[in-house]
C-alpha cells in the first residue's frame, strides 16, 4: 500500500515550522495520542537521536523508541519507529510559499506490521494514522498561526 502523504499550508516562516517540530517535547501539544515523550540520552537532535514516545492507542497506551534517520533543518526530519507490533517510517518536509513567509507541510508515513500481532494491526493503525494526520496538522497550524508555539 502507499503511504499516507498529508499537506498543510500554515502562515509562518519554514524555519519556524521546523524548530517547532523539532522540539519532540512539544509533539504533545499538536499531536493529541502522545501520551508522554522522552528524548534518550543528551545528544541534540539529528541522525541517530532516539526518544521514546507513550501514544493512547486502541488497547490501551504503547509505549515505542524511534530513531531520526534525516535532518536537514529547515526542510526535511525523517524517522523509524524501531519496536513493536506496528512501527511508522515517515518524513515531514516543509517548503517555503511565494516569499517564504508562509510554509507548505507534508507528512509522508507508512507502517510496517511485525509479528502475526502487527500483520493483523496494520490495516487498523493505518486508518486511524489517516484519520488522525490531518487533525494534528489543524491543531499545528493553529498553535503556529495564533504564536502559542514559538
Amino acid at each position: 500500500m502507499a503511504p499516507i502523504t498529508e499537506s498543510i499550508e500554515i502562515d509562518r516562516r519554514p524555519e519556524d515550522v521546523f524548530a517547532y517540530l523539532d522540539d519532540v517535547e512539544r509533539h504533545g501539544e499538536w499531536q493529541s495520542q502522545i501520551v508522554d515523550v522522552q528524548p534518550q540520552g543528551d545528544q541534540p537532535m539529528g541522525v541517530g537521536k532516539r526518544v521514546r514516545e507513550t501514544r493512547r492507542v486502541p488497547g490501551g497506551d504503547r509505549s515505542m523508541t524511534y530513531e531520526v534517520t534525516a535532518h536537514d533543518p529547515p526542510r526535511q526530519s525523517s524517522f523509524r519507529v524501531l519496536d513493536g507490533p506496528v512501527r511508522a517510517v515517515g518524513t515531514i518536509s516543509i517548503e517555503p510559499i511565494g516569499d517564504g513567509a508562509r510554509s507548505r507541510l507534508t507528512i509522508s508515513i507508512d507502517f510496517e506490521g511485525h509479528g502475526l500481532g502487527g500483520k493483523v494491526l496494520l490495516p487498523v493503525a493505518k486508518a486511524q494514522a489517516r484519520k488522525q494526520i490531518p487533525k494534528d496538522q489543524a491543531k499545528m497550524k493553529e498553535l503556529l498561526e495564533s504564536h502559542q508555539a514559538a
